[in-house]
């Protein structure tokens, strides 16, 4: 137990606010797995990850079910193609053969609090659309369906009856599944008339992107790949990747220095946008934007619970961060062409008496009380932060820091303007602490505190600066307006600080 942070709001006596770094972490064998770093810092450590993938490959453990290193080899081909032929190839993939809490641990799987703060935000979403008579709820990269699950239990009876569940995922549906819950393997069609909230935790970091390095003459280069991980320089980088790149993750000269070309997931979080009709598209996962770039890329491998070198041959998880403010102008312009107008514009997506909590324990405090309980923290890992990634003049998302554009937030005015923020920060706005529960409950009712303790410890290891905490959360409005306390509940963390230069780093 110890601060990280300073100011009100119980801060200082979280359960765990520091810890391993932000990303997927133990397997289903109980192992703790390394966290997701936001890259090498140096080319010998890139030259160290090579040699190890090299050396591990031709003796790597075989999952089961997974493709015989009997196959025939196959020429190199470029990262985005061989992960996804290795993540989603019909018969062989991991995602269509495994089970992912069986290799890694997301926030879903940390707690079912996670659940609980979705199903809070489903229902402020509900609210500022005048709650329609159909409610959606869209998991997209749902895995095996834990989340909505959990928000199925947690949602009150009135909201449950008008909810519509669907599951985005290219697994087959599991058995035992709710009834309720609609499996499909495409997103929904901009036809559909969906109106809701369309979720996707750690989703857009599985769809491949293409890996960029650059060459001894300073030349970026795509990488390309064998099945059996070994890598070789291919061509120039040209065409709509080198122009994603000018824009979004300039190459660094430096030889060896690598770029993730992120356009894939940019059209494919545009495309989760154009699902819905209105309400609010989220994606939660870890991130980096244009002024925090890591220098050697993110790409790597996990299986049973541990960090790997990623090899595309389907027997482990490959994923790399995601350029989150590229995504988020992306989705900024799907929503302006959705033209979608708000339903109930002067509520925004503040919390109701007619919003009920289910069980009571994911009770959200009234906005005012909200703001004025925020701690004084840092939203990442580091506090000291750059000009932001807009600051050239580019038009586009911006980050939830008080800014003067920020104002109009939370007054009802619906706005197509995407927010980022640290998954700490928009857990917190959702009334979820990690506040150690008061001594005198222990003497009072020791049951009662024990089970409070652990929800405390539950909700720190969601909210932790050095962990899950600093996960980014992209926010796109569709037709609503977002709420106060999840576009100006930034500004306070700037008095906190935390370790420079850590993994995980999600700054604007």
């Amino acid at each position: 137990m110890h601060d990280q942070g300073s100011g009100g709001d119980g801060i200082g006596d979280d359960i765990r606010d520091g810890g391993g770094g932000g990303g997927r972490r133990a397997g289903g064998d109980g192992t703790e797995g390394a966290g997701r770093g936001a890259g090498r810092r140096d080319a010998r450590a890139l030259r160290e990850r090579r040699e190890q993938r090299e050396q591990h490959s031709p003796q790597r453990p075989q999952s089961p079910g997974s493709p015989e290193s009997s196959q025939s080899p196959q020429s190199p081909q470029g990262w985005r193609q061989a992960a996804e032929r290795a993540l989603y190839e019909p018969g062989g993939g991991f995602y269509l053969r495994e089970r992912p809490a069986s290799h890694f641990r997301t926030s879903v799987h940390a707690s079912r609090l996670y659940a609980d703060a979705v199903a809070e935000l489903l229902a402020r979403v509900d609210r500022a659309l005048g709650r329609p008579a159909e409610l959606a709820l869209v998991d997209v990269g749902a895995g095996r369906g834990e989340l909505l699950t959990g928000v199925l239990a947690a949602v009150p009876p009135a909201l449950g009856a008008r909810l519509r569940p669907y599951a985005v995922e290219r697994a087959a549906r599991p058995g035992g599944l709710d009834p309720r819950i609609v499996w499909r393997r495409e997103l929904p069609s901009p036809g559909e008339g969906l109106r809701g909230l369309l979720f996707a935790n750690e989703w857009l970091d599985n769809v491949p992107v293409d890996v960029a390095e650059t060459d001894a003459r300073g030349t970026a280069r795509l990488v390309l790949v064998g099945r059996d991980g070994r890598e070789e320089p291919g061509e120039p980088v040209g065409g709509h990747d080198a122009e994603w790149l000018r824009r979004w993750w300039p190459p660094d000269p430096v030889p060896g220095s690598r770029a993730e070309i992120g356009h894939p997931r940019d059209t494919a979080w545009a495309r989760a946008v154009r699902a819905l009709d209105g309400g609010l598209a989220v994606a939660a996962d870890y991130a980096h934007t244009r002024a925090s770039r890591p220098p050697l890329g993110t790409l790597t491998g996990f299986r049973n619970g541990r960090e790997v070198p990623p090899v595309p041959d389907g027997s482990c998880d490959i994923t790399a961060h995601v350029a989150l403010d590229a995504c988020a102008e992306a989705g900024r312009r799907a929503a302006a062409e959705r033209g979608a107008r708000p339903a109930v514009p002067e509520s925004g997506l503040e919390p109701g008496p007619e919003d009920g909590r289910g069980s009571g324990q994911n009770t959200a405090p009234a906005s005012g009380q909200d703001s004025a309980q925020r701690p004084a923290e840092t939203s990442g890992r580091n506090s000291a932060r750059g000009p932001g990634p807009h600051s050239a003049g580019d038009s586009g998302p911006h980050s939830a820091r008080g800014s003067g554009r920020d104002s109009a937030r939370g007054s009802g005015a619906a706005s197509n303007d995407p927010v980022l923020l640290t998954q700490r920060e928009a857990l917190r706005a959702l009334g979820l602490s990690g506040a150690r529960p008061p001594l005198a409950l222990a003497s009072r009712d020791p049951a009662a505190y024990v089970r409070a303790l652990s929800r405390a410890g539950e909700a720190a290891e969601l909210t932790d600066r050095s962990g899950l905490g600093s996960f980014g959360w992209l926010l796109q409005p569709i037709g609503i307006a977002l709420p106060a306390e999840l576009t100006a509940g930034g500004a306070a963390d700037e008095a906190g600080s935390a370790p420079p230069g850590r993994p995980g780093r999600f700054r604007t």
